[in-house]
């Protein structure tokens, strides 16, 4: 076994907060370029970008978690990750049907267009993908594990959008694979205040809405190989599996 390095919170075109150069094209060759092993693909609320990028990063031996980042009822993000393409379907449907029926304002929020892997724009998603789905935090974790996904609430330390802000506590009997946190903050820092966090594997991602920040805060997995089963059990700990920050 030997350490693969991971940023598993990364934006596309798809996301309109996200700059217009998060092109796949451009995501694989950055991630290759800064020694990436495993890249999450996490747009807001879509999937829609995934597969084409999972293709495009296999050729320069990237490993692709696909899903999204989830905007719940309450206003929490949360990163949902699936092993098949069937799993993956399946979350795309529950998103379509549960976004708000919110038309984007693309001179307001931002484009939401996905492309090929040449850089043409295949797709323009009309909803607003930044929007809360209409299921709560407890609803969607359900649902991904259900799918037998990966389910990491996002950045814990952030003053918006992350559970501390929006609920104010960690839930007693959460059922997440992991907490994520961002940059550079010190989880001793954290526990300080919230001393269940200890509770979860804590993961570093970089949140990348543009390309200068791509593999900027990431994680090392401990594994045998880059594959979904073994991103699982670094994330329980299991077989001598692990995770480092």
């Amino acid at each position: 076994m030997k350490n693969f390095l991971a940023d598993l919170h990364i934006h596309t075109t798809l996301s309109p907060c996200g700059d217009l150069d998060m092109s796949p094209a451009n995501i694989v060759d950055l991630a290759s370029e800064r020694g990436l092993d495993i890249i999450g693909i996490t747009d807001h609320n879509s999937t829609r970008h995934c597969a084409i990028i999972r293709s495009m990063a296999e050729k320069k031996g990237i490993m692709v978690l696909c899903g999204a980042e989830v905007t719940t009822k309450e206003e929490v993000h949360c990163l949902a990750f699936f092993e098949t393409t069937d799993a993956l379907n399946a979350f795309q449907e529950f998103l379509d049907e549960n976004l708000p029926d919110i038309l984007n304002v693309p001179e307001i929020f931002g484009y939401q267009v996905q492309c090929d892997e040449n850089e043409n724009i295949i797709y323009e998603e009309k909803k607003l993908l930044i929007s809360a789905i209409n299921k709560s935090l407890e609803e969607v974790e359900t649902f991904v594990h259900s799918h037998c996904g990966l389910f990491i609430p996002a950045h814990f330390d952030k003053l918006k959008n992350s559970i501390i802000s929006q609920l104010g506590f960690l839930p007693a009997g959460l059922k997440a694979d992991a907490l994520e946190i961002s940059g550079k903050t010190p989880v001793a820092k954290l526990a300080e205040t919230h001393r269940d966090l200890l509770k979860y594997t804590i993961l570093r991602s970089s949140d990348a809405h543009f390309p200068d920040a791509i593999g900027s805060a990431a994680t090392q997995f401990y594994i045998s190989a880059p594959s979904f089963s073994e991103v699982r059990m670094a994330l329980k700990g299991e077989m001598g599996r692990r995770v480092l920050i």
